[in-house]
Parts: structure tokens; sequence; C-alpha cells
């Protein structure tokens, strides 16, 4: 069953355009990487699906129903939640506090318990007491991370979450959404790590420069060197 599906999308920033013609399918419980380089358009695709960034031309249809003109509230309330790579914890407030925020705020679908992120997120556990201020920026990943699944999501949209952090802190966010993406979670993710992103998803797309380069399985993408140097400036993707 096919959970979100773009055609031709086009979008802009002010008078400039960004997304051409773009297309996208994502499966129930499909996990998919959006790869590209710097400035590529994956986070001004996650923009354009969550409402923050208007499309000007195609379509955009969650579960058979067109929110191309919905708003970002009618989005959310829907079951789609970003991850934003700014992470955007509220620094004054607690753990707990971040946690029971987006708890209460959830709208239109039933929060899952607090105490249940603890248990995917042992370290946040250990730190409920903490200000977000006080928090690493793993940290802040995961508590960003948290704060999205307790809203119960139907699509999860990570937006560069090894972004800046340490190699031993990436293996650690690797193992915690290994365990998330095996829930009954559909999973879109973007990523300059691409050993990262792969090793979580099934399929892949390449954008470039805002449009469709490539779209295929994992599997076909690692046997591409050329794609990969082409789009994506490396070597291989060993997974």
């Amino acid at each position: 069953m096919s959970v979100l599906e773009l055609r031709d999308v086009n979008a802009f920033y002010g008078n400039s355009h960004v997304l051409f013609d773009l297309d996208m399918d994502i499966e129930q419980n499909e996990v998919v990487a959006l790869l590209g380089r710097n400035g590529a358009g994956k986070t001004t695709t996650l923009r354009t699906i969550t409402g923050t960034i208007p499309r000007r031309e195609g379509t955009i249809t969650y579960r058979d129903d067109d929110i191309s003109a919905a708003s970002v509230n009618s989005i959310s309330n829907a079951g789609v939640k970003l991850v934003p790579e700014e992470r955007r914890v509220f620094p004054t407030l607690t753990v707990n506090e971040n946690l029971q925020v987006a708890h209460d705020m959830c709208r239109g679908r039933e929060p899952r318990p607090v105490e249940e992120m603890y248990d995917i997120f042992p370290v946040l556990g250990e730190l409920r007491q903490n200000r977000g201020r006080n928090l690493s920026g793993g940290e802040q990943q995961m508590l960003s991370v948290a704060r999205a699944l307790i809203q119960s999501p139907d699509l999860l949209l990570l937006d560069e979450p090894t972004e800046g952090l340490a190699p031993v802190i990436v293996d650690d966010l690797y193992d915690v959404l290994s365990e998330v993406v095996a829930e009954d979670v559909t999973v879109l993710i973007t990523e300059q790590n691409v050993d990262f992103a792969l090793d979580l998803a099934e399929r892949a797309y390449i954008i470039d420069k805002g449009a469709n380069a490539w779209e295929g399985t994992v599997e076909e993408l690692n046997e591409r060197e050329d794609l990969l140097e082409e789009y994506l400036s490396v070597g291989g993707a060993e997974t």
C-alpha cells in the first residue's frame, strides 16, 4: 500500500525554483533514503511534504488523500512527523518536559506513553531531569526522534540525523534507529552519511539540483559506483 506519492512536484523559495517535477513513491513500512549532495534539495523535499514550503505545481498524496494544499498542522495531525536537522529541542525544559510537551500537543492520534520512550532510548531515561541545553548533540538528536515517535507517526521524516555527530555517537544512533524502523513506521531519511542511510534503507532516491536523478534498491545502488561518484562524491557504499 502506498503511503506517500509525489507527482511532478515543483516548489520555490520566493522566486527561486528549487524542486523540478519531482516524483517519489513510498510504500507501507518501507525505509527509503533520499540522497544527494548538499544543496541538492533533500531538506526542501521534506519541508514540501510537510507543507512548510508550499508546492506550486504537482500533487502530493498521503494515503490516497491529496495534501498538496493542506496546512502544516493538518499534515502533522494525519501522522506525518519531521525530525528536523536543527533538532529544535526546548533548551530550558528537561528531557522529561520536552517529551511531555510533545505528548500533550499530539492531535489526531493517540500519543505513546512517555515511559515507553525511555525503553527505546535508555540514555534519555538516565538524563530525564537534564535540560535540553545541557545535552550533547547526540543526546539532543535522540530526544528529537523520541519527541516525534511519542506522537505515533505513520510516516517519519528524518532530516540529516547524523549531522555534526561524533562517529561513536553515530553508532549509538544507528542502533536506536534500527529499533525504530523495525516498528510499524514508514521512514524517509535524508543523509550525507551514505553508509549510514543505506544500512537502514531498502530503497533509495538520488536527487540532483532539485530533480530526480535515479531510484532503485539499495542493493542496486551499491553496485553502481558510477552513480555514487557522480552524485554523492564517494568511491563506494559498503553496508
